[in-house]
Parts: C-alpha cells; sequence; structure tokens
C-alpha cells in the first residue's frame, strides 16, 4: 500500500495521470481479496469480475467522450464515477485516481479541462486490463 503515497496528493486534480513506472496498474491485494471471496473456485469469480470490467469499462469511456462532446456535465460525472467505483474494486489504481481526478474536475470547474484526461484515462485503462488479463489467465 506504500506505493500509493506516489499518486498526486488529492489537490493536485489538473495534473494528467502520473505515470509512475513503480507504481504498477494493478494491486494485488485487490486481486488477492477477490480470490479470497470464493476460494475453492480456481479462480472463476475472479475472471468474472474482471471480464465484466474489460467489457464495461470502455463503454463508460465511450460515455465520458459523448459526454465531452456533448457538454453534459452531469453525466459525465456520473461516467467517472462509475469508472472510479468499478477500478478500485479490481484494484486498478492508477485508473481509478484518474477517474477520480475526471469526476471532481467535472463536478467542480466542468468540461473545460477533463479533455487531455479523459486520453490519459483511456491509455490507462489499455494498461490496466492487459494486467487484469495476465492475472486472471
Amino acid at each position: 500500500m506504500g506505493d500509493v503515497a506516489c499518486l498526486p496528493e488529492p489537490t493536485d486534480y489538473h495534473q494528467p495521470t502520473p505515470t509512475v513506472p513503480d507504481l504498477p496498474p494493478i494491486d494485488r491485494d485487490a486481486i488477492a481479496n477477490l480470490r479470497d471471496l470464493n476460494p475453492g473456485d480456481n479462480g472463476e469469480f475472479l475472471r468474472e469480475i474482471i471480464g465484466i470490467y474489460i467489457e464495461d469499462t470502455p463503454k463508460r469511456i465511450a460515455d465520458l467522450k459523448a459526454c465531452l462532446a456533448s457538454g453534459d456535465a452531469p453525466a459525465f460525472t456520473r461516467a467517472a464515477h462509475t469508472i472510479k467505483g468499478s477500478s478500485a474494486n479490481v484494484g486498478a489504481q492508477v485508473l481509478r485516481a484518474a477517474a477520480e481526478r475526471l469526476e471532481f474536475l467535472s463536478r467542480t470547474e466542468g468540461l473545460g479541462a477533463v479533455a487531455q484526461l479523459v486520453a490519459d484515462c483511456e491509455a490507462e485503462f489499455a494498461r490496466a486490463a492487459a494486467e487484469l488479463r495476465k492475472l486472471s489467465a
């Protein structure tokens, strides 16, 4: 958990998503916790949760882009909140932080400052999804 200190402070929401080489995209403790929820199932529950996350998150990122294009800040905030929560559930710690920034900025400042962060969020999802696929194999 000590690696979380590498993330920007919560007040630093305007900074791009950190690319911290020593901070893995997935918190392995979160994966262990998911495995422990259904011991003895040979990882089936973990694979199911990861599969849902990998299938759903691109849809939420598409929602972010659509809301950004249409100027719908409340829907954007909800999509960012959804990404934040689901990313926390699977231990996608850097993506969770990026989504938290998006949620905060869209709620407090509107959509003017979030375009680059959406791109960062999408790139971080690709990184997290690749790692999750390895961990669930």
